[in-house]
């Protein structure tokens, strides 16, 4: 009995093995969706304006170098969590030096009432209950410490990548890319990520290299989306218009 040769494609992929990578895209481009809401919310805010700009990076890795951390953070992401005048009040205090003095009859009230709900209880939080810490915090605003700029970017490095192999290795089996625009788009995001994480290390040092971290971002955000989207139109639109392929999709033609 003859048989008719099946090369390994996406559109030619069994049910099952469909369903396994379009879990997984659906599941990968959710989560990358929700750390761009991420990053809206944690540095989107820096500079005090609703929106992710170059400022809000600079602050972010930079500092505002004009000011305290404190102050930059209450002019900026936390400027709702208290009141006008505490706001002023903190502020005036930290520019004054973080004076003891005023610890315990002015500042030590406000920031248990306003900032202690989570600044003393989620650990990954600056705990702010002692003075020395509030005094940590009123000195000048240098961005992004050496320390955690380290373990995030490893953390982002080994997560990320991961991300993408697979999302790359879903992405081999499409059919009807030239070899060359292929290996271009699997590449493209783990270069951007790269790109992304220099420029978190290079703004530390120089605020005109924030944009080094937009352009990243944005660059591996679109070839991740370009991998997902071809992948999934043909692994389920392909078939459902009756287009096949036999082409071998890990063999260079």
């Amino acid at each position: 009995m003859q048989t008719t040769a099946s090369w390994l494609n996406l559109p030619s992929l069994s049910l099952a093995i469909k369903s396994l990578f379009t879990g997984y895209i659906l599941v990968a481009g959710l989560g990358l969706m929700m750390a761009g809401a991420q990053i809206m919310f944690t540095h989107g805010m820096a500079d005090g304006k609703a929106g992710l700009s170059v400022d809000d990076i600079v602050y972010s890795y930079y500092g505002n170098r004009t000011g305290s951390k404190l102050e930059s953070k209450l002019t900026g992401s936390m400027e709702t969590k208290a009141t006008p005048q505490q706001n002023i009040t903190l502020i005036q205090w930290a520019r004054d030096g973080a004076p003891e003095k005023e610890w315990l009859p002015t500042i030590q009230p406000i920031v248990q009432a306003q900032c202690l709900m989570c600044h003393a209880n989620v650990p990954k939080l600056v705990n702010l209950s002692t003075l020395a810490s509030m005094q940590k915090v009123s000195e000048t605003d240098r961005g992004a410490e050496i320390e955690a700029l380290t373990r995030v970017s490893h953390i982002h490095l080994f997560g990320i990548a991961f991300i993408f192999f697979f999302i790359g290795l879903i992405f081999s089996l499409a059919v009807g890319f030239h070899k060359w625009v292929k290996a271009f788009l699997i590449m493209t995001p783990f270069a951007f990520l790269i790109l992304d994480v220099l420029g978190w290390w290079l703004t530390k040092w120089y605020p005109g290299f924030a944009y080094l971290i937009l352009f990243g971002g944005f660059g591996y955000s679109v070839a991740a989306g370009i991998m997902m989207f071809s992948s999934l139109y043909q692994m389920w639109v392909m078939p459902f218009r009756g287009q096949k392929s036999a082409e071998n999709s890990w063999v260079d033609s």
